[in-house]
């Protein structure tokens, strides 16, 4: 009919043309990568097993060049007991480890294992005052020193605290990331969930707590940008091939996750999230008070603006609560993994850490109150009347805001 205007048919055939040319290009692209080699490992600095207690191991890094190292206290490093300390060696160019090499460190890492049946009555003292202390044990006598460098991350940051306030005579400088110690507050999902959940119920039924339902439980927190924006983001990327071998890293990463001792979880979940005992200086670990005021080493505390796992009010209240008079606190603008992983956090973090423990590893060490044949004499390990519950193990003041 005159007046209308008639369909561009040729124009809309070329632009479906032009739009089915490019998605089979894409077709292509996408068959060559994920078809082809990928690089997927993790992990892969060179280490050895210098030292294992039942499943608990013992990583010591080897140096990436044949000077001798710049520091001369070892650092441990004590990862959560959630998920797998290859969270730090999670890609070559991305790596806290290697950066920690390159700079000099003597690395040593504590690797938890997976934890079987037979783990389920172990508790928080047996991490911190058996595997632990054997560990830092080892480290002293292997290297000769009396004390170390002590580095915790998330879970096992808190697992250091506690380890620095009982043993405060073996740790020269104390090093925390990501690290709960304030369980009262509102900042983050998680803590308002477990101050409702039914541990006991939870930890009489599995044993263990499953690492897959406790997987769960962490993508639920956000299920939006953990269980649909990143896989979108997957297929948006799929033509990427370092996209793609750093999205499936971080999978196995995530996957990889070993289950929980259930009496270790029970005291967590009752004595921190529930009760909020630890910064109060009220928490016991085996018979022994947790004082935070006996940590008097320096104190370095780095947690993530956008955590939501840890987020700043759950780790911002710990350098007041110590007796060190040298702390410092970092907050970095990122979250719980980013700090990790992040090619721009990577440029702050391990930097950051690595000019800190140089400028006090020249400074010879303080005499710190409890120090001595007192203090050596409370720390010996005391005989222990293991009950049905417990098993044996077989074997200067300064805020930063980047």
């Amino acid at each position: 009919m005159a007046g209308h205007p008639r369909i561009p048919v040729d124009l809309i055939l070329e632009k479906l043309a032009q739009e089915a040319e490019k998605a089979q290009q894409r077709a292509g692209e996408v068959s060559r990568v994920l078809l082809g080699r990928l690089s997927t490992d993790i992990a892969t600095t060179p280490y050895e097993v210098v030292h294992q207690v039942d499943r608990v191991k013992l990583k010591h890094y080897l140096p990436t060049r044949e000077a001798n190292p710049e520091l001369r206290t070892p650092l441990l490093v004590v990862y959560a007991l959630i998920n797998r300390e290859t969270m730090l060696d999670l890609q070559p160019e991305r790596s806290v480890v290697r950066n920690f090499l390159q700079a000099g460190i003597d690395l040593y890492m504590i690797d938890w294992g997976y934890p079987s049946r037979k783990d389920r009555f172990l508790t928080i003292d047996d991490h911190v005052n058996v595997y632990m202390d054997e560990m830092v044990e080892f480290i002293r006598r292997r290297c000769r020193t009396d004390k170390v460098n002590l580095m915790g991350i998330c879970m096992g940051g808190t697992f250091c605290v506690i380890y620095s306030a009982l043993h405060p005579h073996k740790v020269k400088n104390l090093v925390t990331t990501v690290c709960p110690t304030n369980f009262d507050t509102d900042e983050g999902l998680l803590h308002i969930w477990m101050r409702q959940v039914d541990v006991d119920m939870m930890v009489d039924t599995f044993g263990n707590m499953p690492g897959d339902l406790l997987n769960l439980g962490f993508l639920l927190l956000n299920p939006a940008r953990l269980m649909i924006d990143k896989y979108v983001g997957f297929l948006e990327n799929m033509n990427d091939r370092s996209f793609v071998e750093n999205f499936i890293r971080m999978e196995k990463w995530i996957f990889d996750s070993p289950d929980v001792p259930g009496e270790t979880f029970r005291q967590f979940v009752k004595d921190c999230y529930q009760q909020n005992l630890l910064i109060q200086n009220r928490l016991v670990v085996g018979s022994r008070r947790v004082d935070l005021k006996k940590i008097t080493m320096p104190l370095l505390n780095i947690y993530g603006q956008y955590d939501h796992l840890v987020p700043p009010g759950a780790a911002n209240l710990l350098t007041k609560a110590v007796g060190s008079e040298d702390t410092t606190d970092i907050c970095l603008d990122t979250g719980h993994i980013g700090i990790y992983v992040s090619s721009k956090t990577q440029r702050e973090f391990t930097p950051a850490i690595v000019t800190w423990l140089k400028t006090r590893d020249k400074a010879p060490p303080a005499r710190k109150e409890g120090d001595g044949r007192a203090a050596r004499k409370a720390d010996r390990p005391k005989k222990r009347a293991w009950t049905e519950r417990t098993r044996p193990p077989v074997g200067r003041k300064e805020r930063v805001n980047v």
